[in-house]
């Protein structure tokens, strides 16, 4: 009997030595605080690990390069009549004879020629007045060139001419708006904004939307809400011009100690580091270490110069910033430190979490022995 409970005893020192020997390889969510320090370039490593101050985040504060350049901006606004090539128009021709009207029937004074097509020259075709120039001139004008050619055969024609929508002066709108399609430019929808409008308005979340406008083979692009607020953007649109909205497709993963660990796209123009925590739920209280806040990125040869004082870095250089939020001034510089597209925020769990662990596996352990013990003593 007493060698049988020897052979217990035996048994559950060697799974308490087991644990011992392996807390290290206790299950974690990734490198702890002093791993990703021993990483970095000044051990041996092959990134550049960095703390956050007012300085780093000066220097790596990029704003994506958005805007509408001089073509877009210098671009004044079309007359809301003028005739392109594509138009479609309808002519009203009333003349002054009751018994042999040149266009119509006997006592017919009216005429209606509907769906007129400006050609690609610019030029409509008109019984007794021949290839008439459009292109160009608004409906007045045309109407008064159609006059001079008219009044030598019937006198005093009075013409009305209307512009309708056609594949002329059009604008392609789509995208994340209530209703895609090609629109006439007219008196209405001659601006950006506007032309938005006539679309319905957008579809998504105005904070996420983006309107980008490309004309020939220049593009352009802003913010949805910059659009509102500054009048300068408000551009003045041309024949063939494409717009498209779209939703920011930038995003960030979080990893580590936090509430959650995915993949969140940006849902407002910038993103600071508190902000980003703040949307997966902040730490995790039973594991975060809070002095290992971590952003790893990569960063362009410009900015790795800058945040480090240097001028000899050249290609794209691997970072890792490390923000402590048990210092007051750390959460001051989470709020002002951004997180760009492509980043990884991650949390470390604290040195208390893997000993806890550790204890809760003794435990199981000790249960474990403690079951076989008894077989074996009860054998």
């Amino acid at each position: 009997m007493q060698a049988k409970r020897l052979q217990g005893g035996a048994a559950l020192l060697a799974l308490v030595v087991c644990v011992g020997l392996s807390a290290c390889a206790l299950p974690r969510t990734g490198p702890n605080r002093d791993e990703i320090f021993d990483g970095s370039v000044l051990k041996g490593g092959n990134a550049f690990v960095v703390s956050v101050d007012d300085r780093v985040t000066r220097a790596t504060r990029i704003s994506p390069a958005l805007g509408f350049g001089p073509s877009f901006r210098n671009a004044e606004v079309m007359g809301s009549d003028v005739i392109a090539p594509g138009d479609m128009l309808s002519l009203t021709i009333y003349e002054n004879v009751r018994d042999d009207p040149l266009l119509g029937n006997t006592g017919q004074r009216v005429s209606t020629l509907s769906d007129v097509q400006v050609d690609g020259q610019g030029f409509i075709f008109v019984p007794y007045a021949g290839q008439v120039m459009a292109a160009g001139l608004s409906p007045e004008g045309l109407r008064t060139a159609i006059t001079e050619r008219l009044a030598p055969q019937t006198p005093d024609p009075q013409i009305a001419v209307t512009r309708a929508a056609g594949n002329g002066a059009t604008v392609t709108v789509s995208g994340s708006v209530a209703n895609q399609g090609v629109f006439p430019i007219d008196r209405p929808s001659r601006t950006l904004t506007a032309m938005l409008a006539q679309a319905g308005g957008i579809s998504i979340e105005p904070e996420s939307a983006l309107v980008r406008v490309t004309r020939g083979g220049t593009t352009g692009q802003v913010w949805l809400a910059d659009l509102y607020n500054q009048p300068s953007l408000d551009i003045a649109l041309r024949p063939g011009d494409r717009v498209v909205v779209e939703r920011d497709t930038r995003s960030f993963v979080a990893l580590g100690a936090t509430g959650s660990q995915k993949l969140i796209p940006f849902e407002t123009q910038t993103v600071t580091a508190i902000e980003a925590l703040a949307q997966v739920g902040g730490l995790n209280a039973q594991l975060a270490d809070p002095t290992g806040i971590f952003i790893f990125r990569t960063e362009s040869a410009a900015v790795a110069n800058k945040v480090l004082g240097r001028s000899d870095l050249t290609g794209r250089q691997r970072f890792i910033y490390v923000l402590n939020l048990t210092d007051p001034m750390g959460i001051f510089e989470a709020r002002d430190f951004d997180i760009r597209d492509g980043d990884t925020v991650y949390v470390t769990e604290a040195p208390y979490a893997q000993f806890t662990k550790a204890l809760a596996a003794l435990n199981g352990t000790a249960t474990s022995a403690n079951a076989i013990s008894s077989l074996a003593g009860g054998n």
